[in-house]
């Protein structure tokens, strides 16, 4: 994967995620924030937590990669060096419910197991807490020719794979049901990088029309994906600071005397 995203299709996807990670970050507040995987990427760069970790399931740490600068748009911090942690992606050193942002920059593709991945990511999420999930879109161009890649191996006629060996990936349709079967709501959805599966710069860039073309056209068959996820937990509901009322002062309360009968004894005026 490493290896790869230094080719001109991997810098121009690794372009693209950049560019949805830091829109998707740069407005979710909270305390404590971790990206697992892929630390070519600065996931976390736009986002304002002042605890931010960066994980990753391998000691290979990659040289820096040339990223596309902060948009100026974007009310966000500078640029951090985060703290770099070596564990599984399946059993996180966080306490459960501790954290308020985890990004996953194809860290499912990538996981041992992508079930309990994401099941470990829900434990540590606190209620309202957000998950950020990126891509290989199966659905695409790109995918097609993966899978064409894989069939002539398959057949013994060997070739190359034009997209990373490791990992399965995992359909935009998909990941939305594992997610709602452990309680997350999808807040957004979002395709890109629609130019076709070329190898080489040049091409890439005579292809260029087609992200305008595809983004109308064929949104769903973009070559990756970016899904914003909420935890939701069922029967609680956070609010803000409850505000005073007025308390309306109690009214007197009346109460009636009971009179007194006497049998067999005449009264005053009989």
């Amino acid at each position: 994967m490493a290896q790869w995203l230094k080719s001109p299709p991997g810098r121009y996807l690794l372009g693209w995620e950049q560019v949805q990670l830091d829109r998707h970050v740069s407005d979710l507040f909270g305390f404590h924030a971790l990206q697992l995987g892929l630390p070519q990427l600065d996931g976390l760069r736009a986002n304002r937590m002042p605890h931010r970790w960066v994980a990753s399931d391998s000691l290979y740490m990659p040289e820096p990669y040339e990223l596309p600068p902060v948009d100026e748009s974007i009310s966000t911090l500078a640029p951090h060096a985060g703290l770099a942690l070596h564990c599984d992606y399946d059993a996180l050193p966080f306490p459960s419910q501790s954290l308020d942002l985890v990004v996953l920059p194809h860290a499912l593709e990538l996981a041992r197991d992508a079930h309990d991945t994401l099941r470990e990511v829900e434990r540590v999420l606190v209620p309202e807490g957000r998950v950020v999930v990126t891509g290989f879109n199966p659905a695409s161009l790109w995918g097609a020719r993966q899978r064409y890649g894989h069939l002539r191996r398959g057949m013994g006629l060997g070739g190359k794979l034009f997209l990373p060996r490791a990992g399965d990936f995992i359909g935009y349709w998909r990941l939305r049901d594992w997610l709602r079967l452990l309680g997350f709501e999808v807040e957004r959805g979002r395709f890109g990088c629609w130019r076709p599966p070329f190898g080489s710069q040049r091409w890439l860039d005579r292809g260029g029309w087609m992200e305008r073309a595809g983004e109308r056209w064929w949104p769903v068959l973009g070559a990756l994906y970016c899904v914003v996820a909420v935890k939701r937990v069922r029967g609680m509901r956070l609010v803000g600071l409850a505000r005073m009322q007025k308390v309306p002062a109690k009214a007197p309360a009346v109460v009636a005397q009971p009179r007194m009968h006497t049998r067999g004894r005449p009264t005053d005026n009989g």
